[in-house]
């Protein structure tokens, strides 16, 4: 099975680096991913994180996009409920209109921050209610391609830039849940489910199968597109990758516990020691990434993309050092037999 790989960079900060170094890693590491032949590299969004730095894709997305040449450059996501429809699509329509057909739009429903984050993202009005999440996801899409609907209250809004180039950013909807795969599937959207969390390997399989048997064919989708997006740490050996990945672990750890830092040196995050409690939730996330070496990589990425019927698979790596990071995508181009540019 050859299945297509692409990137998803949620731009980690070290405890002792700064969010502006992240950045300039993740335009670093896109450009590396382009050559190694990677189909897509996408950016997240997060909000009051000691631990990632990209708050703001739809800025990032023309970085990248300006440093590389071929790949698909997007979001994963912008977290549709704390803006306008209207705003997000007049964003990606301008870097549409920089870099025509090479734009992503990965759309989320979840707040991408805490509670008080998301009541400041909004501030002074109130959050959205994610009960019109749908409703904002349609009208994104005809911004997005000039789309008329009858007795909208806003249908003489003409977006800008226009007209559009023959190919409008391609929409995403993203989810870790059966609600954004019921949404997708309703509205003949692709799907992007978040499997790596590490939590969610579990039911994951299943709301790819609901989203495939309730998809309804669209203008913008004939049939049904399943992307799933894991974490690994790929290393010369398991040994190594387990030994990179402890950083990761204790960060993931402190975001479940509360105590949210950046990324510690694995020197140090090897040897913590952890309590019943918090060993039961390295155990919980730990188990749902597919860390190893090149070979268990290979094993890990092919049974996933079986399990979700799909070869359309994205990766998400973090690491404390940058050179890890790179390290663990050439290996698994390597073993997987990307096209290297």
């Amino acid at each position: 099975m050859q299945l297509t790989l692409s990137v998803l960079d949620q731009s980690p900060i070290r405890v002792d680096g700064t969010a502006a170094e992240a950045l300039r890693e993740t335009v670093e590491l896109a450009r590396a991913a382009e050559r190694l032949g990677y189909a897509r590299y996408w950016v997240s969004e997060h909000h009051n994180s000691a631990g990632f730095a990209g708050t703001a894709p739809e800025i990032l997305i023309g970085q990248i996009a300006a440093a590389t040449e071929r790949i698909r450059v997007g979001s994963g996501g912008v977290m549709l409920t704390h803006y306008s429809a209207l705003k997000v699509a007049e964003q990606f329509r301008i870097l549409n209109a920089f870099y025509p057909g090479r734009i992503d739009l990965g759309i989320g429903r979840a707040p991408g921050s805490d509670q008080l984050t998301m009541a400041a993202l909004a501030y002074p009005k109130q959050p959205a209610d994610v009960q019109h999440f749908p409703r904002q996801v349609v009208d994104l899409v005809n911004y997005l391609h000039g789309q008329r609907e009858e007795n909208h209250p806003f249908t003489d809004i003409k977006p800008q830039p226009g007209p559009l180039p023959a190919e409008a950013p391609e929409v995403w909807l993203l989810g870790s849940s059966d609600y954004s795969a019921r949404v997708a599937a309703v509205l003949g959207l692709p799907f992007a489910f978040a499997d790596f969390f590490g939590t969610t390997h579990e039911v994951g399989p299943r709301v790819a199968e609901l989203y495939r048997r309730e998809f309804q064919p669209s203008a913008y989708l004939e049939e049904p597109k399943v992307n799933v997006t894991v974490q690994l740490i790929c290393a010369e050996t398991e040994e190594q990758a387990r030994f990179v990945g402890s950083s990761r672990n204790l960060s993931k750890l402190g975001s479940v516990t509360g105590r949210r830092t950046g990324l510690l040196p694995p020197e140090e995050a090897s040897r913590y020691e952890p309590s019943e409690r918090e060993r039961d939730y390295l155990q919980g996330f730990v188990a749902g990434y597919l860390d190893g070496d090149p070979t268990q990589v290979r094993e890990n990425l092919l049974l996933a993309a079986e399990r979700y019927g799909t070869t359309d698979v994205s990766i998400v790596t973090n690491a404390y050092r940058f050179e890890d990071r790179l390290r663990s995508y050439e290996l698994v181009a390597e073993v997987m037999g990307l096209q290297a540019a």
